[in-house]
């Protein structure tokens, strides 16, 4: 019989509550709690792991690397927690399925998706759209059904296309000629960063970051308009950009894919929906 102490939900929606607000008392008003029965609530869990979860000071609340462990598995146990009340109510009789997508799909599919839901009434479609790090992390914590997912050629997926990829820059406002090149990426452990920073170094140009955000749209707004050279999917091109190559000894980058990828293909819902998006997407069986 298991002896260890049991987490309660309410102790760990309190703890994921501090983590994603950096703050009790954002977290209190979040879960509706009291902040001193919040931080009771953390303390109890620290008791209960023996270890510190969170570094706290006046000013702010940041999570421990052991922190950074739970808080993985606890927002696992509360969606398992969740989900198991939806199947086992009438509402939901054909269960949950959880997609991933990129950002730049999320609004590109929104009519796939409305429809397929409007479809099948008795099942809960969950979408959440993010960097590739995010989904990838998702899908390892089997937080995801199906992904959608832009990656490196590698791990065989169902279905896959290849994903262009273009040295981008303004026309108007040119970078590339800059000393040192302003660039304009995704965050830390985002798409194409190490592969712009490591060509850049082997050319032996310095550069510097101008211009980061998580979103597709914006970097390819931030770069036409002058903010910074850019390596993006080629369906991101703008009037106001001119394509960079190997006339400027930029190599061609062509080691991206789209990627769809199912967790029970056998389930005739998920084969459904990952064969929807792959044909929106032009996606080939593997």
């Amino acid at each position: 019989m298991n002896r260890q102490p049991m987490f309660t939900p309410q102790q760990l929606l309190s703890f994921v509550a501090v983590c994603e607000t950096a703050s009790f008392t954002r977290a209190a008003d979040r879960v509706h709690l009291s902040q001193s029965t919040v931080s009771q609530q953390v303390r109890r869990l620290e008791e209960m792991v023996g270890k510190e979860l969170l570094n706290r000071s006046s000013h702010q609340v940041q999570i421990t690397e052991e922190g950074e462990k739970l808080l993985g598995y606890a927002r696992r146990i509360i969606a398992l927690n969740g989900e198991a009340h939806d199947v086992l109510s009438d509402q939901w009789r054909d269960g949950v399925l959880r997609l991933g997508v990129p950002e730049d799909f999320a609004a590109p599919t929104a009519g796939l998706l409305a429809h397929f839901s409007r479809d099948h009434p008795q099942l809960r479609l969950d979408v959440m759209s993010g960097m590739q790090v995010e989904l990838r992390r998702a899908w390892q914590r089997e937080e995801l059904d199906i992904m959608l997912i832009k990656q490196p050629a590698g791990e065989r997926p169902l279905a896959s296309r290849p994903e262009p990829l273009l040295w981008l820059d303004s026309a108007e406002w040119p970078c590339f000629e800059q000393t040192p090149v302003p660039l304009v990426l995704f965050p830390q452990q985002g798409l194409y960063r190490d592969e712009v920073c490591q060509t850049l170094d082997a050319l032996g140009r310095s550069w510097r970051i101008s211009y980061s955000s998580a979103s597709l749209v914006a970097l390819a707004a931030a770069s036409a308009q002058g903010l910074g050279l850019t390596l993006l999917p080629a369906s991101c091109r703008l009037p106001q950009h001119r394509v960079l190559g190997p006339e400027q000894g930029l190599p061609v980058i062509d080691t991206f894919e789209l990627a769809l990828f199912c967790r029970h293909p056998q389930d005739p819902l998920q084969r459904e929906l990952a064969e929807s998006l792959a044909t929106f997407s032009q996606l080939r069986w593997q």
